[in-house]
């Protein structure tokens, strides 16, 4: 591991040993908001494919949904021909040269991505047309996985500090730590890679322990809006440690991921990133966090756990409102425990009707309203979500992160359906619990602050479109940076919103 600490120490970064946490990783210099920490390619990657006629396929390379075609002899993955190799036309090389030179990187590029195609469609291409079907992402990414192995093993295509097998096998694999149920299932998507490959050096114990350290250390690679495309593997990034409380924030350009800061980080500070959701409580996030990731967080917002402040936080995100509509104040169970007793004005809930409501909500079904909406019936779907936003107004605090979830729902509908007036009423509506819930620099927050703003544009609010805009800048440069064709739009649109309103003003 002395090149990786070399190659880390060229980027004033270092790998130490935390207690209770293993590798970490620790800036040498100090990094600013919005500075890019570390970079890396994906050892392994796929995109969200699955074998369903109806599922949308994407290029295998870069992850695009057009002018694909289907490899004809594994019949398995998907690729958009070179159009995603080919250089930026932002190039500042005169054109035939610039040609001459795309051409000859295309085809450089061609030869390096087929090495690695060329082998893995000869274990794939093995399989009949059912057992194609069970070759879902993770199955995939294992199998990409050993043939990148045997690759750089055998010296086909070069391995870096930065690119090796020896980063995966130093990954943690929990596997003292995984249930029973969850070892059956490794053990049995371990026999249908071992099926796959063929090879005599494979190892089915081994297969699995690298399941489980999928499970613990793979990404979701997402868009510029966070709308998941694949699974990469990036074994370096995965010595960064999750907080609830984060200084740093994960992003994809591509299948290229990049950690940057969102506040100042000193030197000799810890890098840290969250791997889940954070909106949500503190038992919330302890459950996903142990049930995916298999340890308990002891960060700052963690190690509040039972205070005042948390059990209030906690009551106001996931907890009910007060009877008093015209009170804020937040409910606990009373000591008799047949009700819920607002802490601010003493107002007492009954739990029997509690209950009721709750019933309802349950019988509407958000998972028929998700089924519709996927099928393209929106309109029944937003009937459906507006119902239960209407019985959850009634239950939860106004700040609830589950009426925030369905209004998020609802949104997203009257998006689809062009209704731009009431899509962005409730965009508006779930503003506020952002800004409660989430830092003041957070992709989440500013997207929604984007999205507000191209609502308020398009419905010709310019003055409060140019306000929006502005705040999802100031959080997107930060998150984004701004070199990719989603800020460029973004930083294009308040340009021009700025025009339109200094315009509307002065005439």
């Amino acid at each position: 591991m002395e090149d990786l600490h070399s190659a880390l120490e060229d980027r004033s970064l270092a790998v130490s040993t935390v207690p209770q946490k293993g590798r970490s990783l620790f800036t040498t210099r100090d990094f600013y908001p919005g500075e890019v920490i570390l970079t890396q390619e994906p050892y392994v990657s796929v995109p969200n494919n699955n074998s369903s006629v109806s599922a949308q396929k994407r290029c295998d390379r870069c992850f695009t949904t057009t002018n694909l075609s289907k490899c004809s002899r594994c019949q398995t993955v998907w690729y958009c021909g070179t159009a995603c190799q080919v250089l930026s036309s932002s190039s500042p090389f005169p054109f035939p040269l610039f040609r001459l030179i795309r051409e000859v990187l295309c085809t450089l590029t061609l030869k390096s991505e087929w090495k690695f195609h060329r082998l893995e469609c000869e274990v794939l291409s093995r399989l009949d047309k059912d057992k194609r079907k069970s070759v879902t992402p993770s199955i995939r990414l294992m199998v990409k996985l050993y043939v990148r192995r045997k690759l750089q093993h055998e010296k086909i295509i070069p391995s870096t500090a930065m690119d090796n097998y020896k980063l995966v096998e130093a990954l943690v694999a929990h596997m003292s730590d995984i249930t029973e149920e969850q070892l059956v299932l490794y053990a049995q998507m371990a026999n249908l890679v071992h099926l796959i490959v063929q090879w005599p050096e494979i190892n089915i114990k081994e297969i699995a322990e690298n399941f489980s350290k999928f499970a613990c250390n793979a990404h979701t690679i997402s868009d510029s809006e966070l709308r998941p495309l694949g699974i990469g593997l990036y074994p370096v990034i995965s010595i960064i440690n999750h907080s609830c409380l984060p200084n740093s924030v994960l992003v994809f350009k591509g299948r290229s991921a990049s950690v940057r800061a969102v506040q100042h980080v000193p030197k000799g500070t810890e890098v840290l990133i969250s791997y889940i959701e954070t909106a949500g409580s503190t038992v919330t996030r302890q459950k996903a966090l142990k049930e995916q990731y298999l340890f308990t967080c002891t960060c700052p917002r963690c190690s509040k756990a039972g205070q005042y402040d948390d059990i209030q936080e906690n009551a106001i995100l996931e907890g009910y409102r007060c009877m008093n509509e015209q009170c804020d104040g937040f409910l606990l169970r009373t000591t008799d425990g047949k009700g819920f007793q607002c802490q601010k004005c003493g107002l007492v809930r009954e739990k029997d009707e509690v209950k009721k409501i709750a019933a309802e909500i349950k019988s509407l079904s958000e998972e028929e309203a998700s089924r519709l909406s996927c099928s393209g019936n929106d309109h029944e779907a937003v009937s459906i979500y507006k119902m239960v936003e209407k019985l959850q107004t009634k239950l939860y605090h106004p700040f609830s992160i589950i009426l925030m979830q369905t209004r998020e729902n609802i949104l997203k509908s009257l998006m689809k359906l062009e209704d731009w007036k009431e899509a962005l009423a409730y965009c508006r509506l779930t503003i506020p619990v952002y800004q409660r819930v989430y830092p003041a620099v957070h992709p989440l927050l500013g997207l929604q602050y984007y999205t507000c703003g191209k609502l308020e544009w398009y419905l010709g609010d310019t003055e409060e479109a140019v306000k929006s805009l502005t705040k999802a800048a100031d959080v997107l440069r930060i998150t984004h940076g701004t070199n990719t064709p989603f800020m460029k739009e973004l930083l294009m649109k308040l340009e021009e919103a700025r025009a339109e309103a200094s315009y509307k003003y002065s005439s």
